[in-house]
């Protein structure tokens, strides 16, 4: 560079900077001077490139500046994308000023936290009884886990959400492990997990076992109580097992009303089965809750494949 500084030996008094673009007088800011030494390094870099730079080099390569361009563009688009977003929320808000914005991620998680947390103390109970599944097999096993994910996202949901037990429940068993490898974030569920069986960790004149077996049907669902929901699935089913594990405990048992408001329905296959699986007596159950309407309750969980319709659909 033909540049040249003069005056730095006379300490802070005007120095005088000169380049190719003309004389510029520094003011004594360290910002002047720091602004120099980049035009210096910018115009040494456009001289070595016209001199032939070796393509390796990092410094000034014309790759990296490519890449830098490219990187540009980039978050340019990014900006744009963002202001035009919410340029379309601003206007959706003025059309219709009625709905409410959306909340966002955290919001809805601390929210959930907060209901989950508040069911723990004043809402309903639910326990699922897993202590029948030394006997499945890992296919069993896994259609369990499923539905026990299934159950809790329905909870979580949920404008009441139940307060889930998941009792008989051993963090060494094969079922625990197949949880944690179908289950995102299974460790971190907002509910109880114990060893202890259902039958010894509550008072047994608040349980209520839910069998499709029982005799009584299930009118209300009361704060008082705790239900207990079977943890097996359609292969393991052997009949009467549920019943009689609530018989032998002198435990209370009731089956979902689907007697009193369904009808059997004719099918090819001349199927018809009261047997769910977990989270569609769950599904039934938080439905029914949030209602107070079995007929609405039955259709959220009750499916066609199990040859039962609603009474009135039928007339």
């Amino acid at each position: 560079m033909d540049g040249e500084l003069e005056g730095r030996a006379h300490g802070r008094e005007s120095p005088v900077l000169q380049g190719p673009e003309g004389t510029l007088e520094a003011t004594g800011e360290d910002g002047l001077w720091e602004s120099f030494q980049l035009l210096q390094m910018d115009m040494d870099c456009e001289r070595k490139d016209r001199e032939g730079l070796p393509t390796g080099s990092t410094a000034c390569s014309k790759n990296v500046q490519r890449k830098q361009r490219h990187w540009e563009r980039i978050v340019a688009a990014k900006k744009s994308k963002r202001k035009q977003e919410k340029e379309r929320r601003k206007a959706n808000r003025a059309e219709n000023p009625g709905i409410c914005p959306q909340h966002s991620k955290r919001f809805l998680r601390a929210l959930t936290k907060e209901k989950l947390l508040e069911a723990k103390h004043s809402g309903p109970r639910l326990c699922v009884d897993l202590s029948m599944t030394h006997h499945m097999t890992k296919k069993e096993l896994s259609r369990l886990a499923g539905q026990i994910r299934r159950l809790y996202g329905s909870n979580r949901k949920a404008d009441r959400p139940f307060w889930i037990y998941l009792t008989g429940f051993t963090t060494d068993s094969p079922l625990y492990k197949e949880c944690l490898r179908m289950n995102d974030g299974f460790s971190t569920y907002l509910l109880d997990i114990t060893e202890d069986d259902c039958f010894s960790l509550f008072p047994l004149e608040t349980l209520v076992y839910l069998t499709p077996d029982s005799e009584h049907a299930l009118e209300e669902i009361d704060l008082n109580k705790v239900y207990i929901l079977g943890g097996l699935v359609d292969e393991s089913i052997q009949k009467k097992v549920t019943f009689q594990k609530a018989w032998e405990h002198s435990v209370k048992t009731a089956r979902l009303p689907i007697q009193e408001y369904m009808v059997r329905c004719q099918n090819e296959k001349n199927y018809h089965s009261e047997i769910l699986a977990i989270n569609q007596v769950f599904d039934i159950l938080s439905t029914y809750f949030e209602t107070h309407n079995w007929p609405e309750a039955l259709k959220k969980g009750v499916s066609s494949g199990k040859g039962y319709v609603l009474r009135n659909s039928v007339e």
